[in-house]
């Protein structure tokens, strides 16, 4: 989408914000699009299976099904018996999705469907053994990546990072380790991330609700990985440390929130209406917090997803904005588990719709680095065994409740 000029900035907000289409653009600013970045660092050698879950928390799963420990037993067990771990499987590829705002072919619904579906398999092979997982996930990344070749209208950037990001963890621990998935069709699935997801969700597209950028960046990140590609880990880098500071509040952010990074949206009454009318900043609170907490949830996910591929790889996002990401947990975790809105919270009215979305920054922050977090762990343990929310986010309390391991 191009640069709008500010005058049109009701006109923008007004249809996207009914619509739900929503995201931010990447620069290389830290906040304000202006001021300069830490430098990305991308590995010289990118360590595998290494995008959301490594080698040793794979490990780690194993030991505690097999030992019949919670809650990952139930996590595991739950897996086994959604549709998308059936061995009979059947996926669908389109050779154009084709998704507008809010709605889209059928084919929308059975690309996301199928790349959860290949995750799913990859993670019941990973824990099982049973060679059937991984050839079944197989058969579905060979179907799309002999089929799909482009994503077209409105929503293309956000459904090519829903079913991206699921697609790169999928095909990163399978060909870590099953010998089978070698030669020309592994380098197809490749053409077909760099051909048909990169380049929309490498995409600028500035002054839309952050969700989408953030999502956008979880599934660049994981490609980036599974391709090595340098260029694309940095690039996803810089995004994230522009978009996480411009969703989530800190008081130390001054008075009013940081502007959306590369856009045009910077006077108060302007971030007012961007977030969704409030007025009053509290430490924590989201760009989306008024308009509902699944939206909120998406981009806690997907934030965390972004800090946790990067750790995996050597580089610690997390600890450059701990306290920012824990605030926000713990703020939208306290009302997402009933707790009465006051009146300067979006009016008094919260919209309590998070999935199953805290376990991945949950387990680094308190897992890893001792911060106390006992709103999010309480909310946890209310979703566990969490499950997949049909999009991007799939099995998390299986992959990383309580497992802490080192990359």
């Amino acid at each position: 989408m191009h640069r709008r000029p500010k005058i049109l900035l009701a006109a923008l907000l007004g249809p996207a914000l009914l619509l739900g289409t929503a995201c931010g653009a990447g620069t290389t600013g830290a906040g304000t699009g202006t001021e300069a970045a830490p430098a990305a660092v991308a590995p010289e050698r990118f360590r595998h299976p290494g995008v959301l879950v490594g080698g040793a928390q794979l490990a780690a799963v194993r030991r505690h099904v097999e030992a019949g420990e919670e809650p990952w037993t139930s996590a595991y067990e739950a897996m086994g018996e959604s549709e998308y771990a059936a061995l009979d499987y059947t996926p669908h590829p389109a050779r154009t999705v084709a998704c507008a705002s809010n709605a889209g072919t059928d084919a929308c619904v059975a690309e996301r469907e199928d790349a959860i579906a290949a995750y799913t398999h990859a993670l019941m092979w990973s824990v099982s053994g049973k060679a059937a997982h991984a050839a079944k996930a197989v058969e579905i990344m060979d179907a799309w990546s002999k089929t799909v070749k482009e994503h077209t209208r409105d929503d293309a950037d956000l459904q090519t990072a829903w079913s991206g990001s699921s697609w790169a963890r999928a095909a990163e621990i399978v060909h870590a380790g099953y010998p089978a998935w070698r030669g020309p069709a592994v380098q197809r699935f490749k053409w077909m991330l760099r051909k048909a997801y990169l380049p929309a969700v490498t995409a600028r597209v500035p002054d839309y609700n952050g969700n989408w950028e953030l999502a956008m960046t979880d599934a660049a990140i994981g490609m980036a990985v599974f391709l090595e590609d340098r260029t694309v880990f940095e690039d996803a880098v810089r995004r994230y440390r522009a978009r996480v500071p411009a969703y989530f509040y800190l008081s130390s952010d001054g008075a009013l929130p940081k502007p959306p990074p590369g856009g045009t949206i910077d006077t108060a009454d302007e971030l007012a209406t961007y977030w969704f009318g409030q007025r009053t900043y509290a430490d924590g609170l989201g760009q989306e917090t008024c308009r509902n907490f699944m939206h909120i949830g998406y981009s806690l996910a997907a934030t965390a997803h972004i800090a946790e591929t990067a750790w995996h790889q050597g580089l610690d996002l997390y600890r450059e904005e701990a306290e920012r990401i824990g605030a926000a947990l713990e703020f939208h975790a306290r009302y997402q588990l009933g707790a009465t809105a006051p009146k300067w919270l979006c009016g008094g009215k919260v919209e309590r719709t998070m999935g199953p979305d805290v376990e991945v920054a949950l387990n680094h922050l308190e897992g890893r680095m001792g911060m106390k977090l006992p709103e999010t762990a309480k909310l946890a343990v209310s979703q566990r065994p969490g499950g997949t929310d049909d999009l991007f986010v799939a099995w998390e309390t299986l992959t990383h409740a309580s497992n802490p391991t080192p990359a």
